[in-house]
């Protein structure tokens, strides 16, 4: 591996590591609001904390509630995974992700194409599960609406191409760009097919928004601290700064041979 290559994948890992700390300090501040919040309560004003404390964090619902319904073709547990590859692929790649989450991003940059190829090549699996975690940090919805939006792209067969279009096109963690519908739908137009009407009224009805919310809530059941959340064999990767890419790639086609 070249000098370059190398400087390269050790750059992604600090920003990657960097947007993590970023993470845990914005989860940090909401702890202490709502910790704060509750030390205003005991002194009496309960109306308020119980406005303020309803609201701080609120990533698991927003105004509209309806059924669950999972996106076509979804697997495992509740149908809360979305899958990427091959059913007979000998591993399986657990991705929780947020739209709108920095740090997913850069993993997007360092991973995507390694991903890419292994699962082309029938050789790894990846399940994408989705977490609205910067809605709660950050407020907004972006997160759930892209979620949605990313859910009917999924109906429409077209989850992958999406999906890749909407971390290319992520805002700043604190502009809630994807809260728009009409922006997620402008953003379907560089993916061919997917802008019908169908995939328009999915996201603008907000179809999937409680199966969005029921796939937080098991992202939060499952004691994960900030996303991306990425295992391999149980192991979460992203923690691990000796993994690379390539790394991953031999790691894959090792459990292929096998």
């Amino acid at each position: 591996m070249s000098e370059k290559n190398r400087e390269g994948k050790r750059t992604a890992r600090e920003r990657l590591a960097v947007e993590r700390e970023k993470q845990k300090r914005a989860e940090k501040r909401r702890r202490g609001l709502i910790v704060g919040v509750t030390v205003i309560g005991v002194l009496g004003l309960a109306a308020v904390v119980g406005v303020i404390a309803a609201n701080a964090g609120k990533d698991d619902g927003g105004e509209k509630a309806g059924p669950v319904v999972a996106p076509s073709g979804a697997q495992g547990k509740d149908s809360l995974a979305i899958p990427v590859g091959q059913e007979g692929a000998r591993s399986t790649l657990t991705v929780w992700e947020d739209f709108r989450c920095p740090a997913c991003k850069s993993f997007e940059q360092a991973y995507r194409s390694t991903i890419h190829e292994l699962t082309d090549a029938g050789k790894l699996k990846v399940e994408y599960r989705l977490a609205t975690i910067i809605d709660g940090n950050m407020g907004g919805s972006g997160s759930r609406q892209a979620a949605n939006a990313a859910a009917c792209a999924q109906d429409a067969g077209h989850f992958t191409a999406y999906h890749d279009v909407l971390y290319d096109q992520q805002p700043p963690e604190t502009d809630d760009a994807f809260a728009d519908s009409g922006r997620l739908i402008e953003l379907a137009g560089e993916v061919e097919g997917l802008d019908t009407p169908a995939f328009r009224a999915c996201v603008q009805d907000g179809t999937h928004d409680s199966w969005v919310d029921k796939s937080n809530q098991a992202f939060r059941a499952g004691g994960f601290t900030g996303t991306p959340t990425v295992l391999f064999q149980g192991k979460n990767i992203v923690q691990d700064r000796a993994m690379t890419p390539a790394k991953l790639k031999e790691l894959v086609e090792q459990a292929d041979q096998n």
